[in-house]
Formats: C-alpha cells, sequence, structure tokens
C-alpha cells in the first residue's frame, strides 16, 4: 500500500509542471512528491516515459494528482504541447520547475563539439524555453514562480565540468535576468544550486550504491556528507509557495558549504 501524503496544504489550489522527473532517486521525482503532499496537482515529464509514468502513479497511489508525458525538452514544438496540455487539464499554471538535465563530465580537452553542443541544447535552451512558455502562461493568470535548476557548478569552477558548468552558469544569469523582465507581470524566477546530491547521477559518476558509501572531506564539503534529494525539494517547495512571494531573481545554495571555501 502506497504511504499517503502528508504535507500542510502549502501549494493547495496550485498547478505545476516539473521536467526530468523520472529518475528515482532525482531532484525532479522528489520535487513532484513534496509539491502533491502540500496539494499541487501536477505535469510531470520526462524523456522517460516509462520512468514518469511510475512518478505519477506513486503520486496518485499516495492521495494526489499527477498527469505523466513523454517530453523532449529540446524540442520547441513538446513545449507548447505541454503548455496546451497543463492548460486543457487544469486551466492554468503557477509553478515551473526546470529541472531535466545532464551531466556528462570530462575535461576541456575531450569534449567535442557534439558533447558541448547536447549540453547546451538540454541544460540551457530548454530552460530558456521552459521560462518562455510557462511565462506566457503565468502572464494570463496573474503571475507565478519559476523555478530553474542550476548548480554549484554555476558559481565555482569545477574540474571536468566545463560543458556543465557553462550551461549551469548560464541558468543562472539568464533566470536573473528573466526576474527582472516578468517582474511586471508578478512572475518570480529563481535558481536553485545543488551540490553532491545523491541522485542516480551522482551514483553513477562516484561508483557507490549507497550514500552512505560516499565520504566527502569536509575540508571540501563542510558538513561531510551527501544531501538527498528532498533537501533540494524542501528549497524548490519553498520558492513555488506564496511564502516567497517577494523572492526573484535570487539564487539558493544546497551544498553543505561547499561555496564557502
Amino acid at each position: 500500500m502506497a504511504e499517503q501524503l502528508a504535507g500542510s496544504g502549502r501549494l493547495a489550489g496550485k498547478i505545476a509542471v516539473v521536467t526530468g522527473a523520472a529518475s528515482n532517486p532525482g531532484i525532479g521525482r522528489s520535487i513532484a512528491h513534496r509539491f502533491a503532499a502540500e496539494g499541487a496537482k501536477l505535469i510531470v515529464s520526462d524523456i522517460d516515459l516509462p520512468g514518469v509514468e511510475r512518478c505519477a502513479q506513486e503520486i496518485l497511489d499516495a492521495g494526489g494528482e499527477a498527469i505523466p508525458l513523454r517530453q523532449d525538452v529540446t524540442q520547441e514544438q513538446a513545449w507548447i504541447d505541454v503548455m496546451a496540455k497543463t492548460i486543457e487539464a487544469y486551466g492554468r499554471l503557477d509553478v515551473m520547475v526546470n529541472n531535466a538535465g545532464i551531466a556528462e563530465l570530462k575535461k576541456m580537452v575531450d569534449i567535442d563539439l557534439q558533447n558541448w553542443n547536447r549540453h547546451i541544447e538540454i541544460n540551457l535552451t530548454s530552460v530558456f524555453l521552459g521560462s518562455k512558455y510557462a511565462a506566457l502562461e503565468m502572464r494570463k493568470c496573474g503571475g507565478g514562480s519559476i523555478i530553474n535548476m542550476s548548480s554549484v557548478a554555476g558559481i565555482i569552477g569545477t574540474p571536468a565540468c566545463v560543458a556543465y558548468g557553462a550551461t549551469k552558469g548560464g541558468v543562472r544569469t539568464m533566470s536573473k535576468s528573466i526576474a527582472v523582465e516578468e517582474c511586471e507581470h508578478d512572475i518570480r524566477c529563481n535558481t536553485i544550486h545543488p551540490g553532491f546530491i545523491w541522485t542516480n547521477m551522482q551514483a553513477r559518476d562516484s561508483g557507490k550504491s549507497d550514500p552512505s558509501e560516499l565520504v566527502l572531506p569536509r575540508m571540501h564539503v563542510p558538513l561531510g556528507r551527501p544531501g538527498m534529494p528532498e533537501d533540494v525539494a524542501n528549497v524548490a517547495l519553498f520558492l513555488a509557495s506564496d511564502e516567497a512571494n517577494y523572492v526573484t531573481g535570487a539564487e539558493y545554495v544546497v551544498d553543505a558549504g561547499l561555496t564557502c571555501k
């Protein structure tokens, strides 16, 4: 039997789209579950349809509401279709979480142009498209919250993150410009910058099978441990809620102090 949703209704009545929601463990999936627990109705998307269908079914089994969609976030028409389906199902859009992304970590001299362009398309162009089409819908209903997933690699230089860091730095600065442009429509835009978070991607890159196996030296990561996807989801929840109504153009670092050093 599925664990039932339990929350205080901080997103009651809000409609949210979350991309990259298939991976388990994963940040997008965790955000979707957290939003649903707080009363949001969701469109969850991913290029992995079976994975995102599982995410939606888990939410439904727990008493929430979610519609799964297959989406290639690099395709403009796919964004137009997702927005159309959101409006058809729920009549409005209040929260957009641009979470889908990749990280193929290579040093600069080992990156070919195809790999570089792939990062740009998935990590940066998709966030532009998602923000644009979300804003157009949010303008019609008096405002909303756009939450764009960046990274600590978008703030500091990180080995083997030339392509990845370039895209995440682009998301960081682009989101500030979006915040300034869309403020007159009461649309807020903020970024989240995770550090070492235990996801499928982190497990792959570290070669570990459990977060307890991932030892992070305190000289680099002051809290000395990886974060969990729920740690990022809690920040996204705040930014999606009316509690953050005076917060825009900001960057929220969830990194156990990594960027303090």
